[in-house]
């Protein structure tokens, strides 16, 4: 694990646990920020990431990868922070070479959903090209939340692991209809204004996520959806078989979600929260603020999530 200097996390802890009378009166009227991060459940590197994260005290939003082998360390330090919100990454695709996944339910369980060894397809494209049966996927996700709501974790939202479970009307029908048997929200479906880094260059991850937030609408949520990882031999392996560009010396997989925790362990990040210049909340607050899971409503299109 690579340690944060001890000056840093004091900075940033600091900074986002100041008490209330600290932040200004703009507070009132500042933008409201939901921080989304994706992808825990997915290896070790990954948790020990969003742990950092989660350390700072911040408001945040999870989104866990139930099908993955390291899930259940996943769960473990979520139970540690209640200032984190749990959704589930609701999955039909396992994008990376050399690491794959498949169905909760197994292979033999949901056939139509794997390629020829057991695992989910690559991509989008394959998934939709493939033969699907959406009894499998109901069944398959169904089960994925089964394990969620086992787990012990509290499951406020649920969102799509590159999209696919919202990819066409019928499996959108099938992802309401799960959110709706286990009375959950569906990430952006609460009028948020979303928003991505994962495509943005290594070097411009933090100015990125600064400018967002400096235009960000003051009347309505603001959301962005980031990916962290550590950097670890273990993610250092990791080439995703989806996007060449991820993959290219010095911009790896590794190297943009290196970049996106340090964006979101930044001082400049903490000092935003600390003045009141931004008012940070998760998932949480923001369905029981609007009155329930039942408030929420199909946004307009807009382009694919992004792993």
């Amino acid at each position: 694990m690579v340690v944060l200097p001890r000056f840093r996390a004091l900075l940033v802890a600091a900074a986002l646990l100041a008490p209330a009378s600290a932040v200004t009166a703009q507070a009132s009227s500042a933008p409201e920020m939901l921080i989304r991060l994706d992808d825990i459940g997915m290896n070790h590197s990954v948790n020990l990431a969003i742990e950092q994260v989660a350390k700072t005290g911040m408001p945040i939003s999870v989104s866990v990868l139930f099908a993955c082998p390291w899930y259940q360390e996943a769960v473990d330090i979520l139970k540690k922070y209640p200032n984190v919100t749990v959704g589930v990454h609701l999955a039909l695709n396992s994008e990376w070479r050399g690491y794959r996944w498949g169905p909760v339910l197994g292979k033999a369980g949901a056939p139509s959903l794997v390629d020829s060894v057991g695992y989910f397809h690559p991509s989008v494209p394959a998934f939709l090209q493939s033969k699907y049966d959406l009894g499998e996927v109901e069944r398959e996700l169904t089960a994925q939340m089964e394990r969620a709501i086992k787990s012990g974790l509290k499951i406020a939202y649920v969102d799509p692991h590159m999209g696919s479970a919202l990819a066409t009307p019928q499996l959108r029908e099938v992802t309401e209809r799960i959110a709706r048997k286990y009375g959950v929200g569906i990430s952006g479906w609460f009028g948020e204004n979303y928003r991505s880094i994962w495509g943005t260059p290594v070097a411009a991850k933090k100015q990125t996520v600064l400018d967002y937030i400096a235009t960000a609408k003051p009347d309505q949520p603001n959301l962005i959806e980031v990916h962290v990882a550590e950097r670890t031999p273990e993610m250092e392996a990791i080439v995703d078989m989806n996007a060449p560009e991820q993959n290219a010396p010095g911009a790896g997989v590794v190297d943009h979600r290196k970049a996106e925790l340090d964006a979101m362990l930044s001082p400049e990040l903490a000092e935003l929260a600390r003045t009141g210049k931004i008012r940070l909340i998760n998932y949480q607050q923001l369905i029981a603020r609007v009155g329930g899971p039942s408030k929420m409503r199909m946004p307009a299109p807009r382009p694919a999530m992004t792993p």
